[in-house]
């Protein structure tokens, strides 16, 4: 019965996550992943990749699983973290991912507020405005405060555009 056997090693797999054994959780994993290739046992080899800093390796875990299971928000937003986080950073592959996460999901607050960040970070301050006030209406406390703050960056922003097209200013 392979497909008990992958199911164990899943299950074992989460158990050592849980206790914070990232390796032998990653090793479980990855014998899941042979015995049955599917989307839950690569999510969670991602998940064990990430937490070991190996982002090519949660990477193409995340890919993987997104392939055999496309409509999984958590793939998409993990993959998107790992875009942001990597390396060699590539926030335009992190916010279509987001972008998916958030059609998936359109009331998920973390999905909201990560994709408000990723879009604060790539200069798209009026989405990210958008995006952090949907977090914050669906529970995200801390969103209060990047409301705030991006509102001030825009403001500053027309000011500085406003100086520029003042021809006063010419000087």
């Amino acid at each position: 019965m392979p497909q008990a056997e992958a199911l164990r090693c899943l299950e074992q797999g989460t158990a050592k996550l849980e206790e914070g054994d990232v390796h032998a959780a990653k090793s479980l994993y990855q014998r899941s992943v042979e015995i049955k290739r599917n989307a839950s046992s690569l999510f969670n080899l991602g998940v064990t990749h990430y937490h070991l800093k190996e982002f090519d390796e949660a990477i193409a875990a995340w890919k993987e699983s997104i392939t055999l299971q496309p409509s999984s928000p958590d793939a998409h937003t993990n993959l998107a973290s790992a875009y942001i986080i990597s390396p060699v950073p590539r926030p335009d592959l992190a916010l279509h991912h987001l972008e998916v996460a958030s059609s998936l999901c359109p009331e998920d607050p973390e999905i909201a507020f990560n994709h408000a960040a990723v879009l604060e970070a790539t200069g798209r301050l009026e989405e990210a405005l958008e995006k952090y006030k949907l977090a914050q209406k669906y529970g995200v406390e801390r969103a209060s405060v990047h409301i705030r703050n991006v509102s001030a960056k825009i403001l500053g922003k027309r000011m500085k555009d406003a100086d520029k097209s003042d021809p006063k200013n010419d000087d």
